[in-house]
């Protein structure tokens, strides 16, 4: 496990160790992230660490294959429930999955939201999340710092239409305020490397002098990097900004290629996720909204997040 995974989730996870030993009753859970990358299998390690200090805890663990695998997650909630969870802890991957967490709901299933929320939907316990708005904003000043009037930016989206990773883009457009800046060209991702390195080439292939890049998702903002190096431009004629500071993206900043990212805690929202679902289900009081924070890395303290 990296050390950058130790730092984001030590804390949180020392702080689930050090829970007394105390007799409870068992608890069984769900517990479902939206396919496999680093920044989600963080989460699901914080999980495991907290039913390993809580034996009385039980978790199922699943996972959809994409960011846009809906029926997959839908799948996932169905089981747990045929399983007989008391509740349900999940990074929903779209809106539309709302109904099936009603009919959790209506078999007595409790549910927390970790990552992302569902706007509108009210059926949640608690949400353990970054502010990704406030978090773009970290981003957009960043950019602020680094460009100049008249400059141009390409911005890689991750699933428009998806809360969480609009307010990436929404807020680092909010924070970049004050310096015209021009938006060239954006397309959405679905927060792949592989579509990373698309949209990004179509995006300099039409702006052959781009300034800057922001990527609302770690393996697009790497895909990116790889289609500057394929464009023969050169680490110090073009700004790469991307989010999560995962899947290759801290190895970026070392080499020169990627100048920041804003990096989230995702073993805090694994664990204050878990915590929050067990207390809701004993009856516990629990707040409404766990927000996890985020974090600047840049070449300067980038040895911190490794």
């Amino acid at each position: 496990m990296q050390r950058y995974i130790k730092l984001l989730g030590g804390l949180a996870i020392a702080g689930a160790l050090s829970f007394p030993a105390v007799a409870a009753d068992p608890v069984k859970i769900g517990f479902i992230t939206k396919f496999p990358v680093e920044f989600f299998a963080t989460m699901e390690n914080a999980a495991k660490a907290y039913a390993a200090a809580h034996p009385e805890v039980e978790i199922v663990y699943g996972q959809g294959q994409s960011g846009t695998d809906i029926e997959g997650q839908i799948a996932l909630i169905e089981s747990m429930v045929t399983q007989g969870v008391q509740g349900i802890a999940l990074t929903p991957v779209d809106p539309t999955v709302a109904p099936a967490l009603d009919k959790a709901i209506a078999d007595g299933v409790k549910i927390v939201l970790m990552d992302n929320d569902i706007p509108g939907w009210d059926g949640k316990t608690a949400l353990a999340t970054t502010n990704n708005y406030n978090a773009g904003v970290i981003a957009g000043t960043y950019l602020k710092s680094v460009l100049k009037d008249g400059d141009t930016l390409g911005i890689l989206e991750g699933v428009p239409g998806v809360p969480a990773l609009d307010d990436r883009v929404n807020g680092m457009l909010k924070g970049l305020e004050g310096v015209a800046v021009e938006v060239v060209g954006r397309g959405g991702t679905n927060c792949t490397q592989e579509l990373g390195v698309t949209v990004a080439e179509d995006i300099l292939t039409a702006n052959p002098d781009l300034k800057a890049i922001y990527a609302a998702c770690g393996p697009p903002a790497v895909g990116a990097t790889q289609a500057i190096a394929n464009a023969g431009i050169a680490n110090d004629d073009i700004v790469m900004v991307g989010f999560d500071a995962c899947c290759g993206e801290l190895d970026k900043i070392v080499s020169g290629q990627e100048d920041a990212t804003v990096a989230q805690f995702p073993a805090k929202m694994g664990e204050l996720g878990v915590d929050s679902l067990v207390k809701a289900i004993r009856g516990e009081k629990v707040e409404s909204l766990v927000d996890t924070g985020a974090g600047l890395v840049t070449a300067e303290n980038v040895k911190d997040y490794q």
